[in-house]
């Protein structure tokens, strides 16, 4: 009898596994280590990250130019302040939240049906004249927006915990939590609610039908797709995922005023998604990241950047924000002609190199392979004399 083999040790764990593993932990670790600054950066990024995901489910998934974006932003951070605030209702804030979402999922509900009919440079017209339309109203209507001056944000409370600097006073581990520590939390659920959904969408039927959309209208009609159906179902899920970042950005800020929700806004996010890659959750989250932190990290570091004046300077070189927009400017170029599929193409290419790299230098160090001996089906019978 043969000897039983030895067990054989256990396999390590995909990179993969180990990546989804660490993030989560590291991100809830941050609060303990980082000041107020990069907590309201890391905030601020996840909030656009919540609106560039549904921008990217719309754009870059459905196939729909929409440069409409901030007034769905909009309506979801001044829905909140209302909903949540005086004067309004004064419903609780985790209603309130829910409302607002709601209510911008209604707005683009309404806006559906030119959405289901019109495509392309069209759609994006259309949806611009949303922007203006928007800022006459917020401006106009200041018994509810606070007009010009916007209005102070409501903080956030879930069941008697309010997400605020004392109320109530909390110490974790040796580190005090205020607002910004609490809000990152309530940001963190909010983000991997909002990338569990896309990515859950993208991988279904709904997903498989937008691609073909995006991909030839025909086609998809012939393979039973309801084009009109698809195309406002896009929007309305787009409109909500912007109202969700427009909650928490209004959280986040602590204040909403009109200018914010601008043309730029909307460039801004349109930016975000070119540049993460169009129709990739990984890629819209990254695109928000770059294009958030950037113009925050050049005014806080504006002392040591050449040619990038303070804030507040009226004379000397560009400001922060406007060089942040000559360069996230410049990465859409290089993106458009060197990474049109987003960052992930060309990491994908590097995968695939080295793979073939490591499976060349397998073939040379085992040597080229020994022939083996023929069996007797194959062998072939002399010739008799």
């Amino acid at each position: 009898m043969s000897e039983p083999s030895a067990p054989r040790g256990r396999r390590p764990l995909p990179s993969r596994t180990v990546l989804l593993v660490a993030a989560p932990l590291l991100l809830c670790a941050l609060p303990f280590y980082l000041d107020a600054f990069w907590l309201r950066t890391g905030l601020f990024c996840m909030a656009a990250a919540i609106g560039a995901v549904g921008l990217s489910l719309l754009t870059g998934t459905a196939g729909q130019l929409s440069l409409g974006h901030a007034f769905f932003l909009a309506v979801g951070a001044y829905g909140y302040v209302w909903l949540a605030g005086e004067p309004g209702p004064g419903l609780p804030p985790l209603l309130a939240l829910v409302l607002a979402v709601l209510l911008a999922g209604l707005a683009g509900l309404l806006f559906s049906p030119v959405a289901g009919r019109v495509r392309g440079i069209y759609l994006g017209v259309a949806t611009l004249a949303l922007v203006f339309l928007g800022h006459h109203l917020l401006l106009a209507a200041d018994t509810v927006t606070g007009g010009f001056n916007g209005r102070s944000v409501p903080p956030m409370a879930v069941g008697g915990f309010a997400f605020t600097a004392y109320d109530p006073e909390l110490v974790v581990l040796g580190v005090p939590f205020g607002a910004e520590e609490r809000l990152w939390y309530l940001g963190l659920a909010l983000f991997a609610g909002t990338w569990w959904s896309a990515r859950n969408l993208l991988r279904g039927r709904p997903g498989r039908a937008l691609v073909a959309l995006r991909d030839s209208e025909r086609a998809a009609a012939v393979l039973g797709v309801a084009v009109a159906r698809h195309r406002s179902a896009a929007f309305v899920v787009s409109s909500m995922y912007a109202g969700l970042a427009g909650v928490l950005l209004a959280l986040a800020f602590r204040r909403v005023v009109p200018d914010y929700f601008g043309l730029a806004l909307s460039v801004d996010y349109l930016a975000m998604i070119v540049i993460g890659g169009l129709g990739s959750v990984a890629g819209a989250t990254a695109g928000a990241c770059f294009v958030t932190a950037l113009p925050l990290l050049m005014a806080r570091y504006a002392d040591h950047i050449p040619f990038v004046a303070t804030p507040g300077a009226t004379e000397g070189a560009v400001g922060p924000t406007e060089a942040s927009r000559y360069l996230y400017g410049a990465a859409v170029v290089l993106v458009l002609l060197y990474a049109p599929e987003g960052p992930h193409g060309p990491v994908a290419r590097l995968r695939r190199a080295t793979a073939r790299l490591r499976s060349r230098r397998t073939r040379a160090d085992t040597g080229p392979p020994v022939p083996r001996p023929p069996t007797s089906a194959a062998r072939t019978k002399e010739p008799t004399s």
